[in-house]
């Protein structure tokens, strides 16, 4: 019997699972974000779009780095949250709330507040309340008027979780309504240390986000570069190519040093296939050096210039107090950025200021030559940045292929000035890359090449650690052990490194990262159960404790360059156990093997006389074995898994689950608030359009004529009323609130509405349900009249075939035929009676010789119909005359929705009843095939043999059924319901035609 496999509910419950998972991933999009210092940009990869810049709402490539609070009118409120601006909209507001607007984040990012890049930004934002969080001791800021003083500082990931919160929402309405984005790749600067990359990770999960990985500035660009190029393949003997990527932006001046091959690598089956190779060699930075650094030469340059200005000398103003005012600084700091960017294409430019600090007024110049005397200190800081990757890569300036530039302080004319000098000359330096979008649309490139939903040109990527690695424990005595494993050239996602540990009792080992000299811890590796693994080993195996060894194996992830461990196991040399010859299997396995010694008598007795039976075998095999030397015994490998636990260390570790789920508990109540505020916004603004509406509806001649004049006044009444309200008490209005008051305005103008509506429709609705009823009683009448004429001529035909029949018999008895014809063409001609006959219409003859065509329907059929005839008729007249006891200004009893209600009705009833006529057709149209065949079939005789009948059929064949589908058949009827004129002229027509054609039988009707 065939066993038959079921699933369990379990199976198909994760199976179902599996399926639906794997469909939402396959469909899911990817973002790549190139998370930058003074902009954001983001490219989108989801199928039918291969990879597209992600738009502000503004319709802008790229969004400022920027996320504010506006703070209410009416003063911040204890639980409330207020308006958050994005981007150019929140530096808008910038001069007016300096205190609130967080811009260019990246820069302190992950830093504690002591640290030189913190204490710099606080200095140039002097409204910003900085301070260090109290779990994390990272910088984080407290709201100078947006939020209570309850209300706890926000962390620096918590505010850039909300402008990637913006990023996803834009890249949602790019992929399109339904669509979800999760997964991202995001660009991180070089010099990036595992806690800050730790910081971008955790922004990430705050906004919602999932990291795929981190991938260097200058690889995202060097990424970007190879999707369009092929490279020399090393496999022929060619050598790599090494391009720079000099990346200058608001913040910082990397300069990232890549080599770029081909390889032929083997692929399915017998075939191979080239893969292109991107790796790090070497990377330099200069954190401080960037757009913002020069645009600060600028700022201060006017500060010093309006201080010694004789109008703000004669006002008392000094440095430092301008220095100190938010909103200057703001203003300030926003018009050199400006004045820069005109620098680098025209000589001289200009600002003016209208009363910029204590009402006074000042206007400012600067012409290029005076800004790239300023920045002389900054230009000699530009090549340095190239000369640290070189050496950390090796290689010199002639080994370069090209410079790539990013950025756009790349732009500047002294920078390109003084790449040039370095270089040697500007050949090398190529310009045909996007120095905008190339970092973004590797990024991009990155995410599609994780996820498996998409497949695309195979590049392999090879970051570095940037920053030498190693790790620090403790032996057994309690001695300090150091140990250096990587160095900043190192490989990520490189073959997992094995050291070895002569621990044998559970420890613990730091993992560090040496930056600028300094061992930041990052991770601590601690074992739970090493002693009782070498106790095992010692008691199990024999081994000696000098002999046991840990090894542990480690690595740095590709992704984000974290240190991981592969495997921890204690293991020695230990002697192989002995194993049974193949005699002795044999015998083991059938039973005959050895036995304990302690078994019962029975065992003992046959073991003594099996003993005393080979004796001499036995002693002729010892004397042989005392003859052959030992072999030592061989050695095996032992190993046992040692459990471990691997924690990361730092300020972010800091943070609990909980405190996390806090984190991002608040940025939910701060969307939820946005909701709430855009739906409040929506009433408004729909309250104040239908206030302008009204304005035109009482104008209009229809609801004058169909509204009295107390409603008219009423309605101006209460449209002054909500407008004065709107303008005034209404301000801080909720939404519930807006809402009634428009319920309030729409209670008085619907009503007068729908009296216009209806008048205006009503008559020709009217005339289809009448005309609709006049057909279903005409229709009626004339089926009836044909069951009453079928019925009466079958009943009288009935009564005159008994009469008949007995006439007929005894006639048949006593009448001879008259005379037979004698010759050939005798008989053949037509006497004046049948002359006649054959003349008359052929449909009247046969109604006269065989009676009416049989009725498709009886008087069951036709009840639902003339009851509802009935129903509706008299409903219809009592409604129509109380409609017309009505003025315009009434409301109507006659409405058009019950008009269309009992035409649907009545037009259900007349398509039920015509598929019951078409169904007993075909009935009976089966029936009189069957008749007519058989009748056919004796006719014919001899004649019909083995040829075709008239209707194609072979003869001894049973004919074909044709049908029509039910869907076809309903179809049809609508078409004809849907036009009565045409229903006639179609049946007249029909008529017709009928007339004209040749007789049928009977039985076919």
């Amino acid at each position: 019997m065939a066993r038959v496999s079921t699933l369990s509910p379990l199976r198909i419950f994760l199976s179902a699972i599996f399926l639906f998972s794997a469909h939402v991933f396959a469909v899911s999009a990817v973002l790549g974000v190139d998370l930058g210092t003074e902009y954001i940009k983001a490219a989108l990869v989801k199928p039918g779009i291969p990879l597209e810049i992600v738009l502000t709402k503004d319709s802008r490539r790229k969004e400022i780095s920027a996320v504010a609070f506006k703070p209410s009118s009416n003063g911040p409120k204890k639980g409330a949250y207020p308006e958050r601006e994005y981007g150019s909209d929140a530096m808008a507001i910038a001069p007016r709330f300096p205190g609130d607007v967080y811009p260019n984040l990246k820069a302190i990012l992950g830093l504690p507040t002591g640290s030189a890049q913190v204490r710099e930004y606080a200095e140039r934002h002097p409204s910003l309340k900085l301070e260090a969080h109290k779990a994390k001791g990272s910088a984080a800021f407290k709201s100078a008027g947006a939020f209570t003083e309850e209300e706890e500082a926000w962390l620096v990931e918590e505010l850039l979780a909300m402008e990637l919160q913006s990023v996803r929402a834009n890249a949602e309405a790019l992929a399109g309504p339904g669509s979800s984005v999760r997964s991202v790749v995001i660009t991180v600067p070089p010099f990036y240390t595992t806690e800050e990359k730790r910081a971008v990770e955790l922004s990430a999960e705050l906004a919602g986000l999932k990291v795929l990985s981190l991938v260097s500035d200058g690889l995202a660009v060097g990424l970007n570069y190879a999707t369009t190029r092929q490279f020399p393949n090393v496999n022929k003997g060619a050598k790599a190519e090494h391009h720079l990527v000099f990346d200058m932006g608001a913040g910082s001046t990397k300069a990232t040093v890549l080599s770029m091959q081909s390889r032929t690598v083997k692929d399915v089956g017998k075939f191979n296939k080239t893969v292109q190779e991107v790796s790090v060699l070497g990377s330099g930075w200069d954190r401080t050096l960037g757009g913002d650094a020069l645009n600060y030469l600028i700022v201060d340059d006017m500060i010093r210039q309006f201080v010694e200005s004789p109008t703000a000398k004669k006002a008392g103003v000094t440095l430092e107090a301008v220095k100190s005012h938010g909103r200057t600084i703001a203003k300030l700091t926003k018009e050199a950025e400006r004045l820069r960017h005109v620098l680098s294409a025209n000589q001289n430019t200009q600002a003016s200021f209208e009363g910029l600090y204590d009402d006074v007024d000042f206007k400012y110049k600067i012409t290029r030559s005076e800004f790239e005397e300023m920045a002389a200190t900054h230009a000699q800081r530009v090549s340095a940045a190239v000369k640290n990757a070189l050496s950390m890569a090796g290689l010199q300036i002639k080994d370069l292929d090209s410079v790539i530039l990013h950025g756009g302080a790349t732009r500047t004319p002294f920078v390109q000035k003084e790449l040039e000098s370095f270089l040697g000359g500007a050949d090398k330096i190529r310009t045909n890359v996007n120095s905008d979008e190339a970092a973004v649309f590797g990024a991009g490139f990155r995410a599609a090449e994780l996820s498996p939903s998409f497949r695309v040109k195979e590049i392999k990527i090879t970051d570095i650690a940037y920053y030498p690695a190693g790790m620090r424990w403790k032996n057994d005595e309690g001695k300090p052990k150091h140990q250096r494993l990587w160095t900043a050239t190192s490989p990520l996602g490189a073959p997992a490194k094995e050291v070895t540990f002569n621990n044998v009792q559970d420890l613990s080992v730091s993992f560090y990262q040496l930056v600028d000299g300094a061992e930041l811890d990052t991770k601590v590796f601690t074992t739970k159960n090493l002693t009782a693994s070498v106790e095992a080993l010692v008691e199990k195996h024999k081994c000696e404790k000098a002999d046991i060894k840990f090894k542990v194996g480690v690595r740095l992830l590709s992704e984000n360059g974290e240190v991981d461990v592969t495997k921890a196991a204690v293991e020695c040399e230990a002697d192989e156990p002995e194993k049974d010859g193949f005699v002795d299997g044999v015998k083991n396995l059938f039973g005959f093997g050895k036995k304990d010694k302690t078994e019962g008598e029975e065992d003992s007795a046959s073991a003594s006389t099996e003993s005393s039976t080979s004796t001499s075998s036995s002693a002729a095999a010892s004397a042989s074995a005392e003859t052959k030397p030992s072999e030592p015994k061989k050695k095996q490998l032992v190993q046992i898994n040692v459990d471990f636990t691997l924690t990361p260390t730092g300020p972010t570790s800091l943070l609990s689950k909980a405190s996390i789920q806090a984190l991002k508990d608040r940025l939910k109540s701060f969307a939820a608030s946005d909701r709430t505020r855009q739906l409040r916004e929506e009433a408004l603004n729909q309250l104040e359009a239908y206030t302008y509406k009204i304005s035109d509806i009482l104008d209009r001649e229809s609801f004058i004529a169909h509204s009295s004049a107390s409603e008219r006044e009423a309605l101006q009444q209460k449209k002054d009323e909500v407008s004065d309200w709107l303008y005034g008490d209404g301000a801080d209005a909720t939404r519930e609130e807006f809402k009634a008051k428009l319920n309030e305005l729409q209670n008085i103008v619907d009503p007068v509405l729908k009296r216009a509506e209806e008048a205006e429709k009503r008559p020709e609705i009217l005339k289809g349900l009448q005309d609709a009823l006049d057909n279903t009683n005409k229709f009626v009448k004339d089926i009836r009249e044909k069951i009453d004429a079928y019925d009466t001529f079958h009943a009288s035909a009935s009564a005159s075939a008994s009469a008949s029949s007995s006439i007929a018999t005894s006639s048949s008895s006593t009448t001879a035929p008259a005379s037979s014809a004698t010759g050939d063409f005798d008989g053949l001609e037509d006497d004046a009676s049948t002359t006649t006959a054959t003349r008359e219409d052929p449909m009247k003859f046969l109604e006269k010789e065989l009676g009416p065509v049989p009725p498709l329907y009886t008087l069951e059929d036709l009840k639902e119909s003339e009851d509802l005839y009935t129903s509706i008729s008299t409903w219809l007249e009592s409604k129509i005359a109380e409609q017309e006891k009505l003025g315009p200004t009434d409301d109507p009893v006659l409405t058009v929705k019950d008009l269309l209600e009992r035409r649907e009705k009545l037009d259900k009833a007349g398509m039920a009843l015509a598929m019951k006529g078409v169904k007993n057709f075909e009935k009976t149209q089966a029936k009189g095939k069957g008749g007519k065949t058989n009748g056919k079939a004796k006719a014919s005789g001899s004649k019909a043999g083995g040829k075709k009948n008239g209707k194609g059929t072979k003869a001894g064949e049973k004919p074909a059924k044709e049908t029509v589908s039910d869907e076809e058949i309903e179809e049809m009827l609508r078409k004809v319901m849907a036009d009565e004129k045409a229903k006639e002229e179609a049946k007249a027509q029909k008529g017709e035609k009928e007339s004209k054609e040749e007789p049928v039988k009977h039985e076919e009707l």
